[in-house]
């Protein structure tokens, strides 16, 4: 699948936002705890990935009825879906100097019907031509998200056996409908309802 920037400028997957807001100072506080031990762009990306695939719990797994969409409160409460985790990665990486976007799958139901929008990344290291993508969702039984740059280690691949579809935009901030309905969740459950299923 090719990958489509939304924006061609490379700034715009730099940039903080309401929701990737990189300039908090929680934010940059871990960014300089993750930097340790690092030794270049790749290091520390990895080093981010992990740190959120693997200390944020996805609250669907957690059973955590809160909703986060700000990555400063992700990494302040330790809790978000899948699209909130990539918030919070995305302004790691870009707080470090690494262009990052936003990216969605979309899933269906055994009826065919469009069941689930996925949120995951992708990032543009130093020294590569093409955008990696990374999921952040969290593992658990039956995922093994890892990060890779050349192949793809997601949660869910999209293939031919798959119900699924990869949406090839690459965003600088996130999808509108998606960021309302974060915002105007009161609760994971009321989140469920107003989550897009497509793009």
């Amino acid at each position: 699948m090719e990958l489509t920037q939304q924006s061609p400028d490379m700034v715009a997957y730099l940039a903080a936002d309401a929701a990737i807001d990189h300039e908090h100072p929680y934010v940059r506080q871990t960014v300089e705890r993750l930097r340790v031990g690092t030794t270049d762009a790749y290091s520390y990306a990895r080093a981010a990935y992990e740190f959120v695939r693997d200390t944020i719990p996805h609250s669907v797994d957690s059973g955590d009825l809160r909703v986060t969409w700000r990555a400063s409160d992700v990494l302040a409460a330790r809790n978000g879906i899948c699209h909130s985790k990539s918030h919070a990665l995305a302004a790691l990486l870009r707080a470090a100097g690494i262009p990052t976007a936003l990216c969605y799958q979309g899933f269906e139901d055994e009826n065919g019907n469009p069941d689930v929008l996925h949120g995951l990344i992708a990032v543009r290291l130093p020294g590569r031509d093409c955008w990696d993508r990374q999921d952040p969702r969290g593992n658990r039984r039956g995922v093994d998200a890892q990060f890779s740059v050349g192949e793809e280690r997601l949660a869910w691949p999209v293939g031919p056996e798959s119900n699924g579809v990869d949406y090839p935009v690459l965003y600088a901030a996130p999808h509108p409908a998606v960021l309302r309905a974060l915002q105007t969740a009161e609760d994971r459950t009321h989140l469920w309802r107003t989550l897009p299923t497509a793009l």
